[in-house]
């Protein structure tokens, strides 16, 4: 490919530089010539024909590198070493003769006649060694231009082959791959380019792919296991409630096994909600909302529970910060902070909910003086089903962070769980407007 372009370069390179000096030359001439004839017309005492013979003949006499012709009115020669010409004024030029050709006075010159009052005076000038560059520039080029076309078919037939490998390769890996092999990746060479590329991004799509069968596997095991417990308790209430030689209130297991079913339903509602958030269709719903006035409402729908629980819930927001998305799920992503704060701290604890203008950012904040997280268990705890507690004996199903995760990233924003030193300080970047 390179060799190509070098070759195509060299050839209008060369007809650039050819072009150029063929017309430099001839102006050259030109200029020399029509300083000759002035020379010619000062050295005569006048510009008639009986005046211009004797210095032509003398002209013509030692050779300098010039032609000259001197005719009468009537087409004889009288001087000089041209035969006769048709008394035309201006430049003439004999390029159709060969450089190659004898030498004779009447080829490859180029000249200017001027008509007299009694005459015609020409002179002239070879241009035989233009011709001879002129034709060793042509088959340069012809040869370059050989070359040229000789390397680009050779480059073309290289990286075609090259080219047709590397597809076939990236086909026999995806065969692979469609063959359940999921691990496996597209090869990815030093070239860096297109197919590179692309096969980066199907490589990136693939590990994308990978993580969400690996998610939805997890979830998958984990429904299991967090509806076999309220299933189980369902069926023995059912099947005491049809016992008649048991002293239970049938209708009081009846009133149990709706509590189970509305657990069951409350997680699979809360499943639909986080894919209905992630799929992004709630984007479109966007627009400016209060964010101070919406987490002072937030907090004072959880101060009953904070104060039942013996806690204190205090609020440092700004005033007059707003954001864009929707009110709706910002309302829920910041009522599962503060509720899974109260919920995973002792009675006593405080619950910090601030709010404030970072730069073009608003940031806000849930701090709890709790147990906290571990750190290598804080990007855990995102997915769905996923508890602190392995036996899963409190209330609770998992979900309530995952929600989280989901409204955050449908808004563009970032969640950022730290320690607090105790307790979880779970923030929340979110862009601000004007």
């Amino acid at each position: 490919m390179y060799a190509t372009l070098t070759g195509i370069t060299f050839v209008i390179l060369s007809s650039v530089i050819f072009i150029s000096t063929t017309r430099f030359m001839r102006h050259q001439i030109d200029d020399s010539v029509m300083n000759e004839i002035e020379e010619i017309l000062a050295d005569s005492p006048s510009e008639r024909l009986d005046a211009l013979r004797g210095v032509v003949q003398v002209l013509s006499k030692h050779p300098s590198g010039f032609y000259y012709l001197l005719q009468d009115s009537r087409g004889a020669v009288e001087a000089g070493s041209l035969p006769a010409l048709d008394p035309r004024e201006g430049v003439r030029e004999w390029p159709e003769a060969s450089s190659k050709a004898p030498a004779s006075p009447f080829s490859a010159i180029r000249g200017r006649g001027v008509k007299l009052p009694d005459a015609y005076l020409f002179v002239g000038w070879s241009t035989r060694q233009l011709l001879e560059m002129e034709e060793m520039v042509v088959g340069t080029f012809a040869w370059g231009l050989a070359a040229s076309i000789v390397l680009a078919l050779l480059g073309g037939l290289i990286m075609s082959g090259r080219l047709m490998h590397r597809i076939e390769t990236i086909s026999t890996t995806s065969r692979t791959i469609i063959g359940e092999d999921l691990d496996k990746r597209l090869p990815v060479t030093r070239a860096g380019d297109e197919l590179d590329h692309l096969a980066g991004s199907i490589n990136a799509m693939l590990d994308r792919i990978a993580a969400l069968m690996n998610d939805l596997r997890q979830v998958t095991t984990d429904i299991a296991h967090d509806l076999r417990t309220p299933l189980t308790r369902l069926r023995q209430r059912l099947e005491l409630a049809i016992r008649p030689e048991e002293a239970v209130s049938s209708r009081q297991t009846l009133e149990n096994a709706v509590v189970e079913i509305d657990s069951i339903l409350a997680i699979f509602g809360a499943l639909l909600r986080i894919a209905q958030i992630e799929s992004g269709n709630r984007r479109a719903g966007f627009k400016a909302v209060q964010l101070s006035d919406l987490l002072a409402t937030t907090a004072e729908l959880y101060r009953p529970m904070a104060d039942e629980n013996g806690q204190t819930l205090i609020e440092a927001i700004e005033s007059s910060l707003t954001v864009s998305g929707e009110r709706e799920l910002l309302m829920q992503l910041f009522a599962n902070l503060i509720e899974n704060a109260l919920r995973h701290s002792p009675r006593g604890s405080t619950i910090h909910v601030a709010a404030r203008k970072d730069g073009r950012f608003v940031r806000t904040s849930v701090t709890d003086n709790g147990r906290g997280i571990p750190e290598h268990l804080r990007s855990k705890v995102l997915q769905r089903f996923f508890r602190l507690e392995a036996s899963r004996t409190t209330v609770g199903n998992g979900l309530g962070l995952s929600l989280v995760a989901a409204i955050v990233k449908v808004h563009d924003a970032t969640l950022d769980l730290s320690d607090a030193e105790p307790g979880l300080r779970a923030t929340v970047l979110l862009e601000g407007l004007a």
